[in-house]
């Protein structure tokens, strides 16, 4: 049998759950036959189908790269344990989706790094694919393993699994990095695996670790794309064979945000503040739903109300896609004295619910971390989403913030009390208000990069003192698993010593840890012990600051 009929008979007789993720053939995937593209790489996502599939980077970077002739761009993403177990029953490697190619016959496999309980997954779709764990382990036959996204601030920890690094906008340095692999590779082919990466790294203003033995010493810079019409948004994007969280047509209207939160990253690798003109945005929207059937539109920014241009936007989204009944969405809007003028621009088409980040609940809090918001604001805005017929609304809060009183977590059931209670006397029926409370990680890069993380037992108490204030109130309360919060804290603050961590927890059976049906606190501790890292010293202790830092030598 071929290997395409080899998996369609694994998929058949092994009763694998949702096998439309594993086949491909997709509406608008793009598929070039092997012996008609000189160069091949493939986009692997470290989580499973439906989570990869609802993200907008990954339909970037795959609609750039097919749109050259000479580099054909394929999907992989990790299996769900059912499909894994089939996989090595039948001795089958783990493959691409548009050609079923297995992963160690492409030139560059390249891993986005999205969030640090998928560590263990990128060990999973090496094993699976036929490539050496390790960097020191590979030939000129494997494929040049790459890494981009938001958890490179800090690549320690994956140095010795991943060849290179990727830091900042990945337009123009994902095509440079495939390109130049491809031209060492037929100039110096007699050259060492290691002498080619090294050769490679050195053309670049990024980081490259694994096959260095060293921390890194010179300062790299992350790349940075000054001009985000150079890089269109596919219009005919990859429309999923199943049920998708996101499953809409999304379209980036800025990157940066003019917030200086000291607990947000993001705001520290998205600058500069840059935006696509109301036109251009327009016309893609009207496209992208034309070709793919879409009836929502996601206006994607970290603050989606602080475009500069967002009342033309909205007047020329409605102009164009009204007509197509397609509603526009937002994932959530910067609380200030604009908040109710936008909300009476939005649409409760499809979407009756308003997303808020206020992060705290208190004014004085919000001013220690950055985010100079009021309360006033934030009432005045769900006012006027409750009198247009808005009926949920859904705030992210943080807890375990530096100088954080008890005032400010009671301050969280408060505000989403008033919220409640504004809702109900205005509608006349009770709405839907969810409090969605995180725990603090201390983040590489941030203002607060050196500050400890609050111990398990704070944490407890807090989610307790949230509970009883909670009950009975008609207030929804979720708050984020503490022992993955924990990991999540150890994973993006280790050092290179980490990676015998990850490999350890993988090898007892630790996989998709950012689903809480299979995460094993159990395994990430046996691993900690066994390797003899001090958890309280590495998270929740605050590092000098004569000590360096892991990750100082990349620079935003």
């Amino acid at each position: 049998m071929t290997f395409r009929e080899q998996i369609e008979s694994l998929l058949l007789s092994e009763r694998i759950n949702l096998p439309a993720q594993y086949i491909g053939g997709e509406l608008g995937s793009i598929v070039k036959p092997k012996n008609e593209v000189k160069n091949r790489l493939c986009f692997a996502f470290p989580d499973v189908y439906t989570i990869g599939m609802s993200h907008y980077g990954l339909q970037l970077l795959y609609s750039i790269m097919n749109r050259r002739d000479d580099w054909a761009c394929e999907r992989a993403f990790t299996p769900y344990p059912d499909m894994e177990a089939a996989l090595r029953k039948h001795q089958l490697p783990l493959y691409s989706l548009e050609t079923l190619a297995p992963l160690k016959e492409f030139d560059v496999l390249g891993f986005t790094l999205q969030y640090e309980l998928t560590y263990t997954n990128i060990l999973t779709m090496l094993d699976l694919g036929g490539i050496p764990l390790h960097c020191a382990d590979r030939t000129m036959d494997d494929p040049l393993v790459i890494a981009g996204g938001p958890s490179a601030v800090n690549p320690e920890p994956l140095a010795d699994f991943i060849d290179v690094f990727v830091i900042g906008d990945g337009e123009e340095t994902l095509p440079a990095v495939c390109d130049a692999w491809v031209e060492l590779k037929t100039s110096f082919g007699t050259r060492s695996r290691k002498e080619l990466i090294q050769k490679l790294t050195e053309r670049f203003d990024f980081a490259a670790t694994g096959v260095i033995p060293r921390r890194l010493t010179q300062l790299t810079r992350a790349a940075i794309v000054p001009d985000l019409s150079k890089f269109a948004p596919p219009v005919r994007r990859i429309v999923p064979l199943i049920e998708c969280p996101q499953d809409r047509v999304a379209v980036e209207i800025m990157r940066g945000c003019p917030g200086r939160c000291k607990f947000c990253i993001s705001t520290v690798q998205k600058r500069p503040l840059r935006y696509r003109q109301p036109d251009e945005i327009a016309t893609f929207a009207l496209d992208a739903c034309t070709a793919s059937g879409s009836r929502e539109v996601s206006l994607l920014s970290l603050s989606t109300s602080d475009y500069p241009h967002f009342d033309e936007l909205m007047e020329k989204l409605r102009e164009v896609l009204n007509p197509l009944h397609v509603s526009i969405s937002v994932p959530s809007l910067r609380v200030n004295h604009q908040l109710s003028s936008t909300v009476q621009k939005l649409t409760t088409e499809r979407t009756s619910g308003l997303t808020l980040a206020p992060e705290a609940a208190l004014d004085p809090m919000r001013k220690r971390i950055g985010k100079p918001i009021t309360n006033e604001n934030l009432l005045a805005g769900c006012e006027t989403a409750f009198k247009n017929g808005f009926n949920r609304v859904k705030m992210y809060f943080l807890c375990g913030l530096p100088d954080e009183t008890a005032e400010d977590i009671d301050g969280i059931v408060d505000l989403s009390l008033q919220i409640y209670k504004l809702g109900k006397n205005i509608r006349g029926k009770a709405p839907m208000v969810t409090a969605n409370v995180s725990n603090f990680v201390p983040k590489p890069h941030t203002p607060w990069e050196r500050e400890p993380m609050q111990t398990p037992e704070y944490f407890d108490s807090v989610h307790h003192q949230l509970l009883n204030r909670v009950r009975k109130t008609g207030i929804s309360l979720k708050y984020h698993s503490l022992k993955t919060s924990l990991m999540e804290a150890v994973l993006c603050r280790g050092n290179r010593s980490i990676g015998s961590v990850i490999e350890r927890a993988w090898q007892l059976g630790a996989k998709l840890d950012g689903w809480s049906e299979y995460f094993r606190h159990d395994l990430w501790q046996q691993a900690l012990n066994e390797e003899q890292i001090d958890i309280n010293r590495l998270i929740h202790t605050a590092i000098p600051d004569d000590e360096k830092l892991p990750w100082e030598y990349i620079r935003y």
